[in-house]
């Protein structure tokens, strides 16, 4: 038996890739241009601007947060649907929520 493989998720530049990175301690997400390999935005719970908002960087309101501000940088930018990439991990706790928080604002994926 083979190794097996992941399908491939791809953004172009009409639908770019929100592409999220779970940590213990943090969590990451950027928007990337495939067809360009640029990187659109980016946002973590890093940012002092995320610090500000919630006393812990490892829950599901520090993910919310994430989404949210990555979801209004996106809007800025006039760009209002992408594709979801959460990577291995299941669409379930601080990655739902990131979701959640990109929809609130106004994201379509």
């Amino acid at each position: 038996m083979g190794k097996r493989e992941k399908k491939r998720i791809k953004g172009d530049g009409r639908k770019p890739r929100l592409a999220v990175f779970r940590s213990n301690k943090h969590i990451y997400a950027q928007v990337i241009d495939d067809s360009d390999s640029t990187t659109i935005t980016s946002c973590s719970t890093l940012e002092i601007e995320v610090k500000a908002k919630c006393e812990k960087t490892s829950n599901k309101v520090a993910s919310k947060i994430v989404g949210e501000i990555i979801g209004t940088r996106l809007l800025e930018q006039d760009i209002k649907e992408i594709v979801f990439d959460r990577g291995q991990k299941s669409y379930h706790g601080r990655i739902k929520e990131l979701a959640d928080g990109a929809r609130l604002v106004g994201l379509n994926f």
